[in-house]
């Protein structure tokens, strides 16, 4: 009989996923194991595959749907067995009803209006017998971005994919931490020169050596000093976890949002493998390759979004970390040194931690010391016991 296909349990606490994209249409055979579908969930896209081998009667899920784990994605069957008349939509929690009006509009031209947030309902279609095409959907499409209200145009940008998951965690970090932010600056002037000395050496072996593995490192060390900086809270349990490994989630702009893949083991990693890895994993994050495991277990999160300007924030946690730190601009100041003013390499520092694990004293003890190790990166290569 045909077997009711439902989005498995992805793992991590994943409940639910958004439909990014079908690789396979209804109708087609496809074999036990091959990738079907990408599901786009809080921590990564992912490629589910299939658990049979059969032949595709029905397709459950448009793509920009949004399907809980346990809710029913398609329906495959061996060969010459039919579908059964059934709801449009089974899931754990009981029968979604049917639409009263049936819609004409071929699968490609839903699948287009999910991409693009229009509702099929209130498009007029221009095809035969009423039906909608994808012209129908573009110009409505069109229609809406350009809408106005009281004051004149504005558009609207539906809130889909890796947006959409980003701003659910950031709600999610907001209503369960009890966040601060604390502020202070570091004299990195030496660590600039050694950086300038190195990495023209570095490119020609293919390693672009920028700022952040120094960053890394220099936390890793301050968190062996305080670690309840380096934690989780579980919150049923009402338990400090503290971590005595070193995980390092880095903040990845991509055209599509924030993306935090994870270095694991990196007090077991040199500042030039560091290097490597994080140059690998920032390109898998832009061309959304990368794996979920590649995204899960970090223990601290480090933000440079100085690179694109600006000295000071407050960066929202990471949940389920406990801390995060930013890195802002590095700019020339006039700086005491020795008793003398003189002119220095600055970097603005911001560090958010959950109030309920550590409090203020512990947090800008453990700031001084990654400024400790910054501005004497000597220090990052004696390794603390």
């Amino acid at each position: 009989m045909p077997f009711d296909f439902v989005l498995p349990d992805l793992g991590e606490g994943i409940t639910e996923g958004e439909i990014r994209k079908w690789l396979v249409k209804e109708g087609e055979a496809v074999d036990e194991h091959q990738t079907i579908l990408e599901v786009e969930t809080d921590k990564a896209i992912v490629e589910v595959p299939s658990p049979r081998k059969g032949r595709v009667l029905k397709i459950n899920k448009d793509i920009g749907d949004v399907a809980k784990v346990g809710e029913l994605l398609m329906i495959i069957a061996e060969s010459g067995e039919a579908v059964e008349e059934r709801p449009k939509s089974v899931s754990v929690v009981g029968v979604l009803p049917e639409e009263e009006d049936e819609i004409l509009a071929t699968p490609a031209v839903r699948s287009l209006a999910k991409e693009l947030g229009i509702k099929l309902d209130v498009v007029k279609g221009s095809g035969p017998g009423g039906s909608i095409t994808k012209d129908d959907v573009i110009e409505a499409s069109e229609k809406a971005k350009k809408a106005e209200d009281v004051y004149g145009v504005i558009e609207k940008i539906p809130l889909r994919g890796l947006r959409r998951t980003i701003a659910k965690n950031l709600i999610q970090s907001q209503k369960i931490t009890a966040f601060v932010t604390g502020m202070d600056e570091a004299d990195i002037t030496d660590l600039w020169t050694l950086r300038e000395r190195e990495k023209k050496s570095l490119q020609q072996k293919g390693i672009h050596l920028t700022f952040f593995p120094f960053f890394i490192k220099a936390v890793q060390h301050a968190l062996a000093e305080h670690p309840l900086l380096n934690a989780s809270v579980d919150e049923e349990k009402e338990e400090i976890i503290t971590k005595r490994y070193y995980n390092m989630g880095i903040a990845v702009d991509t055209p599509d949002g924030l993306m935090v893949p994870v270095i694991k083991a990196v007090d077991k990693k040199t500042i030039l493998e560091l290097a490597k890895e994080i140059q690998e994993l920032s390109v898998k994050a832009r061309e959304r390759k990368i794996k979920l495991e590649e995204m899960k277990g970090s223990t601290f999160t480090i933000t440079n979004y100085g690179h694109f300007g600006g000295a000071f924030a407050t960066p929202i946690i990471n949940y389920p970390d406990v801390a995060i730190l930013g890195t802002g601009k590095i700019s020339e100041k006039p700086w005491v040194k020795d008793g003398q003013i003189v002119i220095r390499k600055i970097l603005p520092l911001s560090l958010t931690f959950d109030h309920r694990v550590t409090d203020g004293v512990d947090s800008a003890l453990f700031l001084s010391k990654v400024i400790q190790y910054l501005e004497d990166p000597a220090l990052l290569f004696i390794e603390s016991a």
